[in-house]
């Protein structure tokens, strides 16, 4: 067996990367980011390095440079085709060249060239970005550096010669390091920082605590996506933050005039938070690709990525409300669906989706989500029942712009939610569908359990959500505004949105402007009014410049891929606004040049291809151990000949599992296995449940009542006899079950509220609804069977 530890690739070729260091500067809701790589050639020829890796999707790319010894070369932004022409030229005469540019197919995808790297010299790569950060449920602030990238699939009608070739080792086997500290600012006070990675303390820098730095234990291993959740006192209070144009720039010009940002979160009143729809079209769009196979993280006991999602289908078959209507999609390399269309919400619909989740596996091949979505947007909707896409996928997919285009053509008819699972689900793609589909994107990372973060997305989805949302502006004669950020369609309970604006011209007398923002909330008008000076004192930099240009960039191109006769000229003003700002697009890259020797190299340069960490890349990863782990990576190929090819064949054996596979499987360029096509399994029925919650709310009725039988005794832990003897006289047996069923909810598992939260709603309303006297003697027994304390009211009786 080849031996892949340390720094050799899988085809035992020394790897130039040694280390990454990444510096994190968080000013209230927005971090920059500089990563410095450092490359050393310990080989006795020139090569290139080639390192294709993710960034945050919604990022702004804004600086690249190099440094050889004490000369410090920092690259110019151009346009993409010429620059890789440079590229290719200084090589050929000699010269060193480095090349960082933006993936045509996927925004969270780039890729940098070294090159040509004599023997014995080092060079050190520094790269800036500029990302907003996420708002979570518990009101901190996600900040992730993208760690581990996944093959991408790539269906078959693509140009694979224009995909970024991935290649990747186990998790935990990547063969550099990461060092990484964190400065943190914030307007409001620091609570605290939490991080799925070991940190050192958190250190404040001021005695009002609106300043710190952390930085990652010593040790760590580049294994995973790092994240860190920031927690500020009245994180969520509306701010309008202006930043000053660039002197020496023209006025009238994005970077020579102020900008301002809009921090924007709505409030909503308790009524509206618990005001339910009892109406909609949900469906459930299943990744069932090959690498749903792989285990949600790398810890113990953790399941795999299509029996968590089996376990979740579970759960939200069991929330939705009666008289809704439902379907099922599994998606892979084809798409099927539970029923040809909707059906109605029932127990008769129910119990057979129930029947059909049992049997779903990860055995449609690779991961092409823009299939069934097509057939979906012909489908037509039923009336009075809006439809709300919940999309699970661990984001493997190659064609993420032709997605995003498809979800935005159809906003106005469906609402997209999105589910990232397990490490190196496109960012792009998961906050991508949200984003254009007026929806919500969660990431299910690490030891996240993806219950709680979906039934939370079912809440949005289910609740009153801000609508008919403007943004009026209050400015000094001689001061106009234009918009850089699309317009905000809708906010859900808990969201934030940020909103990028264009300060212009000039004011003679009044300093100050201000902004309303008006939305609907359930029919009734509701208004925010912030203040803002035109032009603050000092140096503000250019932060929210590049982030406003980087959204204006994003809708342009949206735009120009819709093609039509207005394609070129957006395709120019993409350019220049580009250009301007020095914030990468699709169609620019990064270039720097070092005059060297000027002899030409003799032969071809060696290439060397940088891994990154996978997770349903590797046998490690997705089987439980280092198996056969150099056979089953796609071989590394060439970037610049951009061609297509077959990776070798690998057999992989589980162990282990009551489901057991052995597959001989054929791996495209992309490292995508199609199971169904290049493969046989031999798969037995999954394991029956064995989380006491999940199986009290398997048998619960659709109209959520339980049945008082020896399944629910069994889930009690008590004898049929024991739940009849305690049975209130005159009491009905199915008010008795689900009075029990809810107390045992309140009382034994609270800590997953989040969990069974519509359940116990749904069982709450069907009680109420059999208008009985013997409620308040069902929970005073109940309580004294199970020892509980759960009062009547908490329960919703």
């Amino acid at each position: 067996m080849v031996n892949c530890c340390g720094l050799v690739t899988i085809k035992n070729e020394p790897v130039p990367l040694k280390s990454v260091a990444v510096d994190v500067r968080v000013q209230g809701h927005v971090a920059t980011v500089t990563s410095t790589l450092l490359y050393v050639n310990g080989e006795e020829r020139p090569l290139e390095a080639v390192f294709v890796f993710p960034l945050p999707g919604d990022c702004a790319l804004c600086h690249f440079s190099a440094k050889l010894g004490d000369t410090e070369v920092v690259a110019k932004l151009q346009d993409k085709q010429k620059a890789r022409e440079q590229y290719d030229d200084a090589l050929s005469s000699g010269h060193q060249a480095f090349l960082l540019e933006e993936s045509d197919q996927s925004p969270d995808v780039f890729q940098v060239n070294v090159g040509s790297l004599p023997p014995g010299e080092s060079a050190a790569i520094t790269l800036v970005y500029i990302s907003e950060l996420a708002m979570q449920a518990d009101d901190a602030l996600r900040f992730c550096l993208p760690a581990v990238l996944n093959p991408r699939y790539t269906p078959q009608e693509m140009d694979r010669s224009k995909m970024a070739t991935v290649t990747s080792v186990p998790a935990g086997m990547v063969p550099y390091t990461l060092a990484l500290s964190a400065h943190l600012s914030s307007p409001q006070p620091i609570s605290k920082v939490e991080s799925n990675c070991a940190l050192e303390p958190l250190v404040y820098l001021n005695t009002d605590e609106t300043q710190a730095t952390v930085s990652l234990s010593s040790g760590h291993v580049f294994d995973r996506d790092v994240e860190l959740l920031l927690y500020y006192q009245d994180a969520h209070k509306p701010t309008a933050i202006v930043e000053s144009g660039q002197d020496r720039l023209t006025p009238g010009s994005l970077m020579g005039d102020p900008v301002v940002m809009l921090s924007f979160y709505p409030e909503f009143p308790a009524e509206v938070t618990s005001s339910l729809a009892t109406c909609g079209e949900f469906i459930f769009v299943l990744d069932r690709s090959g690498s749903m196979d792989c285990r949600m993280h790398s810890g113990k006991d953790a399941k795999m990525r299509i029996e968590s999602a089996r376990d979740t289908l579970l759960l939200l078959l069991k929330s939705l409300p009666m008289g809704c209507f439902f379907n099922i999609y599994g998606f892979g390399s084809r798409f099927e669906s539970f029923f040809p269309k909707s059906v109605e919400y029932k127990q008769k619909t129910m119990d057979e989706a129930l029947q059909k989740v049992k049997g779903i596996r990860a055995d449609m091949g690779g991961t092409n989500i823009l299939e069934p979505l097509k057939h979906l947007y012909s489908q037509p909707c039923i009336p009075s029942h809006p439809r709300q896409l919940f999309i699970f996928t661990d984001g493997e997919v190659g064609n993420t712009k032709q997605v995003l285009d498809l979800v935005k053509l159809n906003v106005n008819s469906h609402r997209c939610f999105s589910f990232g699972i397990g490490e190196g689900a496109s960012t792009a793609l998961i906050n991508g569908l949200a984003q254009e589909g007026s929806g919500h994107a969660q990431f299910i990372t690490g030891t996240d359990r993806m219950q709680p973060k979906v039934m939370q997305s079912l809440r949005y989805a289910l609740q009153p959500a801000v609508k008919d949302i403007s943004v009026d502006w209050d400015l000094p004669d001689g001061v106009s505004v234009t918009t850089l950020s699309p317009p905000l369609k809708v906010l859900f309970h808990g969201q934030r949105a940020l909103l990028y604006a264009q300060l212009k011209g000039e004011s003679s007398g009044n300093p100050e402007g201000s902004v309303t923002i008006q939305y609907n909330l359930l029919e009734e008008k509701v208004k925010n009014q912030l203040g803002f000076y035109l032009k603050p004192a000092g140096d503000t930099g250019v932060t929210l410049h590049r982030l406003g240009a980087r959204a204006l960039i994003r809708s342009l191109e949206v735009e120009e891929r819709a093609g039509g006769p207005e394609a070129a000229a957006l395709r120019e003003k993409l350019m220049q606004l580009s250009l301007q700002s020095g914030v990468s697009s699709t169609h620019t890259a990064f270039l720097a040049i070092h005059k060297g020797s000027g002899k030409q190299v003799q032969g071809p340069l060696l290439r060397r291809t940088i891994p990154t960490p996978s997770f349903s890349g590797s046998s490690y990863a997705c089987f439980g151990g280092p198996i056969a782990m150099c056979c089953s990576m796609a071989a590394p190929m060439a970037p610049r000949a951009r061609k297509a090819g077959m990776a070798p064949m690998a057999m992989n054996v589980r162990k282990g599992r009551k489901s057991k596979k052995v597959r001989m499987i054929a791996m495209d360029s992309a490292g995508i296995s199609d199971d169904e096509e290049d493969g046989f399994d031999v798969v037995q029925e999954p394991e029956s449940l064995t989380d006491p919650l999940l199986q009290l709310i398997s048998l619960q009725k659709a109209s959520g009542s339980w049945e008082m039988d020896s399944a629910m005794a069994k889930v009690l832990e008590k004898s049929d006899d024991e739940l009849a003897k305690l049975m209130p006289v005159g009491a009905d047996k199915a008010v008795w079950a689900t009075t029990l069923a809810l107390i045992w909810l309140y009382g034994l598992r609270l800590e997953a509220q989040d969990e069974w939260q519509f359940v116990a709603m749904k069982a709450a309303s069907w009680i109420q609804a059999q208008k009985v006297g013997c409620v308040s003697q069902c929970v005073q027994a109940g309580n004294a069977l199970l020892g509980c304390q759960v009062q009547q009211e908490t329960l919703g009786l």
